[in-house]
């Protein structure tokens, strides 16, 4: 099955993801939600060398950071996009945390957390795609 993605000017938006404003990705299956950055968050932050991931477990709240990227240019935070538990994190981001700039919305994934309570709305990727575009300047 082919994935449709959008361009915004240099950055891909996934057709079958749901976002957030703090840039994170969110598919959910049932009551379990896998969350990564977006394809802008990874370009903006340039080359990811750490990912500090959270243990299996963690109850986290909405808003609150699950995961932290550290890049040649910035610390950034990954935001869960609503109440839940870790049910597991991308070990594999240890030893390839570049695995985020190579394939973001693949291998690059960052936590799944079963979802406590019902989801948020979140950003379509139409809406996405415009929340770049005025960001960037061209909305």
């Amino acid at each position: 099955m082919r994935t449709v993605k959008t361009k915004i000017g240099e950055y891909l938006v996934r057709e079958d993801l749901l976002y957030t404003e703090t840039d994170e990705w969110v598919r959910v299956t049932e009551d379990v939600a896998v969350i990564g950055v977006t394809d802008y968050a990874q370009k903006k932050l340039k080359h990811i060398v750490s990912v500090e991931l959270p243990e299996p477990g963690r109850e986290v709240r909405k808003g609150e950071a699950v995961a932290t990227l550290e890049s040649v240019k910035a610390i950034a935070d990954v935001y869960a996009p609503f109440d839940g538990v870790v049910v597991e994190a991308n070990e594999e981001l240890a030893s390839t945390p570049d695995a985020i700039n190579r394939d973001p919305y693949g291998r690059g994934w960052i936590v799944k957390l079963k979802v406590r309570g019902a989801p948020p709305k979140l950003m379509s990727p139409d809406e996405y795609a415009e929340y770049i575009r005025k960001r960037e300047g061209a909305g």
